[in-house]
């Protein structure tokens, strides 16, 4: 199919997206893929809390609850009729195979029964088309580190729906050490921000743990050595771990951060890029947010971080991605599934090539 060309006198691209991959529904309306019209997230948190983590039915049947009241308010918060809307995006993966399908097949029936193109979006692209949604969006190319609950890469970003697969990690992501260092030292889920937070009032110096580099050279990233280190240092001080917590917290978060900030500054002056992008869930941190911002500016290199509300899972990045695959022609099949893991990083597309 050929690309959809719209000349600059026509109106904006109104896309719809749709995020159902793990445990957030969410529904936004976005112009042109970066004017954010409204955005809704109804969050599961309350739900998974007692659980220490995500309890994957649980989270399909909240999806199903709340998928159309969602996508409801985000058309009356843009102030919009279904008849304004030119497109439909939808994360297809990867992430929890029953909540893609909520949101997926819902998207689906809602993008056919009103006769509109639709596409799916990988959640990784959307994550790192957030950015593009703040204010001082970068030019492009960039390194971009992605950081969340499920994943972490740094990517080469040259333009939209080309990228570089630099590095990822080798077993755990970043965003899921925090939640089960959260998980040890008994202090709930989510864990990122509790431990982001009982890490400003700790030491960093009094409890260090080795920095996972692997290769510095290289862009992998491995943190479950970490997550160990962090569960041995627990059972070795069953007396006085508690009134550790603080420290260890920070000491775990200040491992966590050096490395993140390494690779991606590394990945940067290895392709002679003056842009870096942080983001996903784990972009929220407080912590890592600053500490990569003095570091970019110490060396001269501009760091973009998206504004909090798009750095965890949201509709909105998914329809600034979906919109550049709209234009370029590519539509979705009612014979399209989802996919539950990330089993191929996402592809250097070519400028009408969908995939």
């Amino acid at each position: 199919m050929l690309p959809v060309i719209r000349p600059a006198e026509l109106a904006p691209m109104i896309v719809l997206g749709i995020e159902s991959s793990c445990d957030e529904t969410a529904a936004a309306v976005v112009a042109d893929g970066r004017e954010v019209r409204s955005s809704v997230v109804a969050s599961q948190t309350a739900v998974h809390h007692p659980y220490g983590g995500v309890v994957p039915e649980l989270a399909s049947r909240a999806h199903i609850e709340a998928i159309g009241p969602v996508v409801e308010q985000a058309m009356a918060d843009a102030g919009l009729s279904p008849e304004a809307i030119d497109g439909v995006a939808v994360t297809r993966g990867p992430g929890l195979v029953g909540c893609l399908l909520v949101g997926f097949c819902f998207a689906k029936a809602w993008a056919y029964g009103r006769g509109l193109p639709w596409v799916g979006v990988d959640h990784l692209e959307g994550h790192l088309h957030a950015v593009m949604l703040a204010a001082d969006a970068p030019p492009f190319p960039f390194v971009a580190l992605l950081a969340s609950g499920g994943h972490t890469g740094v990517y080469y970003m040259e333009g939209p729906r080309r990228y570089t697969l630099l590095g990822q990690t080798r077993d755990d992501a970043a965003g899921e050490a925090y939640d089960k260092v959260a998980k040890m030292l008994g202090l709930g889920y989510p864990g990122g921000a509790v431990i982001d937070d009982l890490a400003g009032r700790g030491d960093a110096e009094r409890i260090v743990f080795t920095r996972p580099y692997l290769d510095k050279t290289q862009f992998d990233f491995s943190f479950s050595g970490l997550k160990t280190a962090v569960h041995r240092y627990i059972q070795t001080h069953p007396d006085t771990y508690r009134t550790d917590q603080a420290d260890i917290a920070a000491g775990f978060q200040a491992a966590v951060v050096d490395v993140l900030v390494h690779k991606l500054l590394h990945a940067a002056a290895v392709h002679n890029c003056p842009r870096v992008v942080l983001a996903g869930g784990v972009a929220a941190n407080g912590g890592l947010r600053a500490r990569l911002t003095a570091e970019a500016a110490a060396a001269g290199i501009a760091a973009h971080i998206p504004p909090l509300a798009f750095c965890g899972d949201n509709a909105a990045m998914i329809a600034a991605a979906g919109y550049h695959h709209l234009q370029a022609g590519c539509r979705g099949a009612l014979t399209d599934d989802v996919y539950s893991r990330n089993t191929r990083p996402l592809p250097a597309a070519g400028p009408t090539d969908c995939r």
